[in-house]
């Protein structure tokens, strides 16, 4: 027979064992959490071709936390059904022409499939870029594409404008960084309402710097990022509707190798307007 003294030394020991185990399991989800956020961020913010890490940021490769843990989240669609029509398949040669009166005030209108987001566009800042972004915009480029990849841990933003809904797609041109001494990136961080073109910049070549195209993010939380990535706007409008979709979650999508929304975000349509 168990002694009273003995049973209390027991359920110390067990209750010890417990505490370890917890401790255990903590220390190794803390660990797989910073190597994928580090993946995620180098992969959220690449834009066509070889995906790239930036060196500015701890480690990398093309792997989202999601698609490591490897488990779907089972949150809702928050979003509306996409508009009829197919994504563009058109691409160019070379950058358009600049058309833009740098000195007028542009902006630009995300109709989505889960709310409308409304940007101002900064053409005396970025004009190459916003130039581009009017150009595709005009041409019909990114109606009916998805926003395919949501990355809401280490850094939080929503990346659109690829047609391919892919990452790797390219609207056949690159266009210049611009503005990356921009006052508003203070101590390194994007601040929530930013929007900015994704690139190849590995953080080492200098061949990979100028490799923005078609592809931007949203930022609707301050992400501590590196300034590598343009700076051609704010918003205006939307952030509900960005709230909105991350509060839905994120999945893995292993034929990407990132993490992509729950919800079905798709630009119905996008317009540029001089005003």
């Amino acid at each position: 027979m168990v002694s009273k003294d003995q049973r209390r030394r027991q359920l110390a020991r067990e209750k010890f064992e417990r505490q370890q185990q917890r401790r255990s399991v903590a220390q190794r989800k803390a660990k797989r959490r910073n190597v994928i956020t580090a993946s995620a961020v180098a992969v959220a913010l690449a834009a066509g071709g070889a995906v790239y890490a930036s060196a500015g940021l701890t480690g990398g490769g093309p792997s989202d936390r999601a698609a490591a843990d490897g488990a779907p989240s089972k949150a809702p669609d928050p979003c509306a059904r996409p508009a009829k029509g197919a994504p563009s398949a058109k691409t160019w040669k070379k950058e358009p022409a600049m058309s833009l009166d740098t000195s007028a005030s542009y902006s630009a209108k995300l109709a989505t499939t889960c709310g409308t987001i409304e940007l101002k566009l900064d053409a005396g800042k970025a004009p190459h870029t916003v130039n581009s972004f009017a150009f595709l915009a005009g041409q019909g480029y990114f109606d009916h594409s998805k926003c395919h990849r949501l990355v809401d841990e280490g850094i939080h933003v929503l990346q659109c404008g690829d047609p391919k809904g892919t990452g790797q797609g390219t609207p056949g041109y690159t266009i210049p960084d611009e503005n990356l001494k921009d006052p508003r990136l203070k101590g390194g961080v994007y601040p929530a309402g930013t929007v900015a073109m994704a690139n190849r910049y590995d953080g080492r070549s200098k061949e990979t710097r100028n490799t923005g195209g078609s592809q931007f993010f949203l930022v609707y939380q301050d992400s501590k990022l590196p300034p590598n990535y343009t700076p051609f706007g704010t918003i205006t409008g939307g952030m509900d509707v960005l709230r909105k979709i991350a509060d839905a979650g994120s999945r893995p999508d292993q034929a990407i190798r990132a993490t992509v929304p729950n919800a079905t975000v798709v630009i119905n349509r996008a317009t540029v307007k001089k005003s």
